[in-house]
């Protein structure tokens, strides 16, 4: 199990990586959301926003009004941030659930 420090890093490394991105990307995906990530095993959870395809304002603690909400253990987390597990597969196999209207999954797939 991953630790809640791992898992922070994590999400900071996914915010650099949409940043590097972000100029590619914003016009394909341009849309603003409220984003939690719950790290089920941790009993922990980030929050953050989507904006112009970067990941700001990133910060712990749980968003309940979050437009985009991702729950998962905390060593997916990191394997789906690392590139070694694939969210298409992760969300079938239910190790990860993504709670989010239909048109923003498709966005959010696009930024990923």
């Amino acid at each position: 199990m991953a630790s809640v420090d791992e898992c922070r890093q994590a999400l900071r490394d996914l915010a650099a990586r949409l940043d590097r991105n972000a100029e590619t990307v914003r016009e394909k995906v341009d849309f603003d959301r409220t984003l939690a990530c719950r790290v089920t095993d941790l009993e922990t959870a980030f929050h953050g926003r989507l904006s112009g395809g970067r990941l700001v304002d990133l910060a712990d603690g749980d968003d309940p009004k979050a437009k985009i909400a991702l729950n998962t253990g905390s060593d997916d987390l990191l394997a789906l941030v690392r590139g070694e597990l694939d969210i298409t597969r992760a969300v079938t196999s239910r190790r990860v659930s993504i709670k989010a209207n239909p048109l923003d999954l498709m966005k959010l797939r696009k930024l990923l």
